[in-house]
């Protein structure tokens, strides 16, 4: 599966449109990344638990939106971006988006 952030794929030519396709995850922080994540805003710098967080958040949410594409028959997805946001205090949702293309 061709996943790209570009409305188009050079060389390729898009001759069905599948609809759009979505994958997204809840993910909450635990006690241990919380606790240094508390330690590390006294110093400053990157929380690197946090960052493994989201990283592992993003990958899930790009094979669900790929998962769904797959089962409508699709060879692509374009257009495909990304947003956060904020559910309760302590998790986020990361949400992957795209539309789903057959290729010719």
């Amino acid at each position: 599966m061709i996943y790209t952030t570009t409305d188009t794929i050079p060389g390729r030519d898009i001759i069905e449109i599948k609809g759009v396709v979505t994958g997204n995850v809840v993910q909450s922080k635990h006690i241990g990344r919380d606790f240094m994540a508390g330690l590390k805003s006294i110093v400053g710098g990157e929380i690197r638990g946090y960052t493994e967080m989201m990283t592992e958040a993003r990958n899930i949410a790009i094979q669900r939106m790929v998962e769904e594409a797959s089962s409508k028959g699709a060879d692509a997805i374009v257009g495909i971006r990304f947003t956060t946001s904020s559910i309760v205090d302590g998790s986020s949702e990361i949400l992957a988006f795209g539309t789903a293309v057959k290729l010719g």
